[in-house]
């Protein structure tokens, strides 16, 4: 297996916005390799402490050997952080002075082969975050109907050509079963026309679909955003980082929702609604990386990073 690597997106960006205290208490739902809870925990020295949660084994094991030196101030859970319920309950803390989500792939899942995250290498079609999860990727793709294929295309992926791709792949698993990565990105690369697969990898939003839908990416993800949010001390801040507009548009909305205050009319004397603004949007509009990081990782072009304060 080769060495778990992820390069923390706007690592800079994001400990500014968490702006971090000596002593307060930080939640990572998405541990990775590490990047971003290490610079939580060494800029929170010598009292800062660290809740993470990580489904991926290898992130856990490879986060536990970065964070060695941090001994007796984090823990990690496997759990997805949308269970942040019951682990926050079970690591016996209630309130928290900042969260850090990041929803991207990392690098080592994308590079390593056999986890069939990526289109660039031929391998079996898994796409699991969590290798102890029942449905992979290759049930999607021999076990979905056609109707259901093209929705997850067209609404996880964006792909404009939802409906050739589910039946080019219907048609095809009729005659043999499509158990590699590979074989899907030959279906795919068929089912758009030759004038439009010069727009960058045009497998990219077919397998980015598929991978959403064998890891529930985007169930109960409001909930999760809203209830973390509400986690948060006063002054508390959390720093969210997505890569996919339908992930950024979710949580731009509970944003928007939490910092709305009173909606009744203007005409009553008083308010009946009784809604009470939650937060402050620090981040109006979401930061993106800079040209000098882009073009350092380009994995992190597509990153949008948006920030809400507890008031």
């Amino acid at each position: 297996m080769i060495e778990f690597s992820h390069k923390p997106v706007m690592l800079e960006e994001c400990m500014e916005g968490l702006r971090l205290k000596d002593g307060g208490v930080y939640f990572d739902g998405t541990i990775g390799g590490g990047g971003h809870s290490y610079e939580i925990l060494k800029r929170t020295a010598p009292g800062g402490r660290l809740i993470a949660t990580d489904l991926d084994d290898c992130a856990i094991e490879a986060a536990g050997k970065r964070l060695h030196e941090f001994e007796g101030r984090y823990r990690i859970y496997k759990s997805n952080y949308k269970d942040f319920e019951r682990v926050l309950q079970e690591d016996g803390t209630d309130k928290l002075d900042g969260v850090l989500l990041d929803f991207g792939v990392s690098s080592f899942q994308l590079d390593e082969a056999s986890r069939g995250f990526s289109y660039m290498q031929d391998a079996p079609l898994d796409m699991r975050m969590d290798t102890e999860a029942v449905l992979t990727a290759e049930d999607v793709v021999n076990g979905y109907a056609q109707e259901r294929l093209a929705k997850i295309l067209f609404e996880y992926g964006e792909e404009r050509f939802a409906k050739n791709i589910a039946e080019n792949i219907v048609r095809e698993r009729a005659k043999a079963r499509i158990e590699r990565t590979g074989q899907l990105r030959k279906i795919v690369e068929e089912s758009i026309p030759a004038k439009f697969r010069h727009n960058g990898p045009c497998e990219r939003k077919t397998f980015q679909a598929i991978r959403i839908e064998v890891n529930d990416e985007l169930g109960g993800l409001e909930e999760a955003v809203r209830g973390l949010t509400l986690r948060l001390k006063k002054g508390g801040r959390i720093c969210i980082l997505t890569f996919h507009s339908l992930e950024d548009r979710i949580v731009k909305n509970v944003f928007r929702d939490l910092a709305t205050d009173c909606i009744c009319d203007k005409s009553l004397p008083v308010c009946v609604c009784g809604r009470k603004k939650e937060i402050e949007i620090i981040t109006r509009k979401p930061t993106t990386a800079t040209e000098r990081e882009q073009k350092e990782n380009s994995r992190c072009k597509c990153a949008k990073l948006r920030i809400a304060e507890r008031i």
